[in-house]
């Protein structure tokens, strides 16, 4: 498994060896005694998977804070998605901040987003799934949104995106009361 640091720290983009034959391929996206060895002790309880049917669908930016803040492992498993994290940690030195990576089914990569930051994705493909791992269950009074396009994210959009009532509704980063506090590195 290659590791690789993005410009925020703890967000990790990990991109899985495949092994190929004549079959196709086999890959191993989670090992938790060898995610250990490389620092990355997360047990995850939850698993997720999504479908978007419109090229143009954007999920996000959500949140779920403490008691149940969530790390996530996020691949894209058919198509391909802008995986988008955002610091959310008020007093860090990159709050605000944002990474970008397209993660598709071809790539195998994956990024780790974990507890204190925003996370969102915008489908770069028709009929496109992600699946993704948390290390906590889905609380609903611990949900949060910030809307998607004020934080000045290049989503790689060419249309209108495609939004939930949840999404439309999202009150803006610049009016946001974060509920996740830096901690030092």
């Amino acid at each position: 498994m290659k590791i690789e640091q993005t410009e925020l720290p703890g967000v990790l983009i990990l991109t899985p060896q495949r092994f190929g034959d004549a079959r196709g391929w086999f890959t191993e996206t989670w090992n938790a005694t060898r995610m250990a060895a490389a620092g990355l002790d997360l047990a995850f309880v939850q698993d997720n998977h999504s479908f978007s049917a419109q090229q143009g669908t954007v999920r996000g930016l959500h949140y779920q804070s403490a008691p149940h803040a969530q790390d996530k492992l996020i691949r894209c498993s058919r198509g391909a998605i802008r995986d988008v994290a955002v610091d959310g940690r008020r007093g860090s030195p990159t709050f605000g901040k944002s990474v970008a990576v397209d993660l598709t089914a071809e790539n195998g990569m994956q990024l780790l987003v974990p507890k204190g930051f925003l996370h969102g994705f915008a489908t770069l493909l028709p009929d496109t799934e992600v699946q993704y791992k948390c290390t906590d269950v889905y609380a609903p009074d611990c949900d949060g949104a910030v809307l998607w396009n004020s934080v000045g994210i290049e989503w790689g959009l060419t249309d209108e995106p495609v939004l939930s009532a949840k999404d439309k509704a999202a009150v803006a980063f610049a009016d946001w009361t974060s509920p996740f506090t830096y901690e030092g590195s």
